[in-house]
């Protein structure tokens, strides 16, 4: 049985909780321990999971496991992947924006090769990205950019009547204003031509119902255009629902003996 860890028990969170320890849907694994740093309704998600809940962060990370998954913050990721690599237990990142930061991204990729981990980064609410690995694979990606379409409640507080572009520029920028709305971008950034070099916009539309983006990509292949729209989250129409289903879809791959892409 592979023993995981999670930080975190927000939405996406919670519902890895019931995707992997109520229903069960990937084979032999069990989310045995969270991380929650507020403590707030500890002993509802004891409970109803069938967890334990820590509040001590080094108390969570001496629990041995086979794989901590983070669902918490940007600053999650930075205060606590190093801790967790350095245990040598693999991660799986779900709030990548924190890679926006290259440094941290150099000092956590040598870690990991230091004490043989891997980080996992699931795909979040895009598509594409065997397109843009595939194109850089030997040197031909030319041109990256992804347009970010959502309802003006998932990104501002200030009701709008238009179409409003909100920002319109680099990647590592775009993760800094936005910081949990953009990580798509981060992560294309990352399957490409960095964060300097993807270009971002972000527009809040009031006629839209679905979280948008459409990735566009040219090299020596050619190009490329994708549009995804993604249904929110239930509960929070800041979060795409594909981007918590890409994670169930990373740790059942981690399961496969023929890996498709």
């Amino acid at each position: 049985m592979k023993k995981i860890g999670l930080i975190g028990a927000g939405n996406i969170g919670t519902f890895l909780l019931d995707t992997v320890n109520v229903k069960q849907l990937i084979p032999n694994a069990q989310i045995s321990a969270v991380y929650y740093r507020s403590g707030k309704e500890k002993d509802q998600l004891a409970e109803q999971y069938k967890v334990q809940v820590f509040t001590d962060f080094q108390a969570f990370l001496a629990q041995n496991f086979d794989l901590v998954i983070e669902a918490a913050t940007v600053d999650a990721v930075k205060k606590y992947a190093a801790p967790i690599v350095r245990r040598k237990i693999d991660l799986l990142v779900v709030s990548v924006g924190a890679f926006a930061d290259h440094a941290f991204y150099q000092e956590l990729q040598q870690l990991c090769q230091q004490h043989q981990v891997s980080v996992y980064l699931p795909s979040g609410a895009i598509g594409g990205l065997d397109i843009v690995k595939a194109a850089k694979a030997v040197g031909g990606l030319s041109a990256v950019s992804i347009t970010t379409r959502k309802p003006p409640q998932a990104l501002m507080e200030q009701p709008v009547t238009r179409e409003t572009v909100l920002y319109e520029g680099p990647a590592k920028e775009a993760i800094e204003q936005f910081p949990k709305n953009v990580n798509v971008a981060i992560l294309l950034s990352l399957a490409g031509l960095g964060v300097d070099q993807t270009k971002v916009r972000v527009i809040a539309d009031p006629k839209v119902q679905r979280n948008t983006h459409t990735i566009e990509v040219e090299g020596a292949f050619g190009r490329s255009s994708i549009t995804i729209e993604n249904e929110p989250m239930p509960n929070n129409p800041k979060t795409s629902y594909l981007a918590a289903l890409s994670v169930i879809s990373a740790l059942k791959e981690q399961q496969e003996i023929i890996r498709i892409g």
